[in-house]
């Protein structure tokens, strides 16, 4: 299991805003499954977001992504390590990602959309698997989540289709 243990890691992470970031502002320093706690934590924010209008979503979803890639990037660099299980900023775009077909949706559909982008972040089917083997740094961190995120998404839109 990677992740943030040492007492001078979190001290070092929690000095520095891109460590707040990187740590879905503390929520990957939960003990238990810090990835769904990152994904839970994202449907606060997610809450205010989803009352944008879609290109203005789509436009913090560049800036969120574009901000985790600096923030895990250079938080991973203080500390020592490639991709830490407490790093959840990629937990938040990636959830949010998987929200975009219930922007204006059905309730069931963000619990749905949950459970969808949790089964493909853990369990990384191609490219997912690729993207979290093969690339380093921020982007690194990144990239496997927001995979996850668009295909929770896809098939979020297909469940949609198909019961509504």
């Amino acid at each position: 299991m990677k992740g943030v243990t040492a007492p001078a890691q979190r001290r070092a992470l929690l000095a520095h805003v891109d460590g707040w970031i990187a740590l879905g502002f503390g929520s990957g320093l939960s003990p238990w499954a810090p990835g769904t706690a990152g994904s839970l934590a994202a449907l606060l924010p997610w809450l205010v977001l989803r009352l944008l209008p879609w290109p203005a979503y789509l436009a913090v979803l560049l800036l969120a992504f574009a901000l985790g890639v600096w923030a895990c990037g250079s938080a991973a660099r203080r500390v020592g390590l490639h991709d830490p299980g407490a790093f959840v900023w990629d937990e938040f775009v990636g959830q949010w990602l998987a929200l975009l077909p219930v922007l204006a949706g059905p309730w069931w559909g963000v619990a749905l959309g949950f459970a969808l982008f949790r089964m493909f972040d853990v369990w990384k089917p191609w490219p997912v698997r690729w993207a979290d083997r093969s690339l380093d740094g921020g982007l690194g961190v990144m990239a496997d989540d927001v995979l996850a995120g668009l295909m929770a998404a896809g098939v979020l839109t297909l469940a949609l289709h198909a019961l509504t």
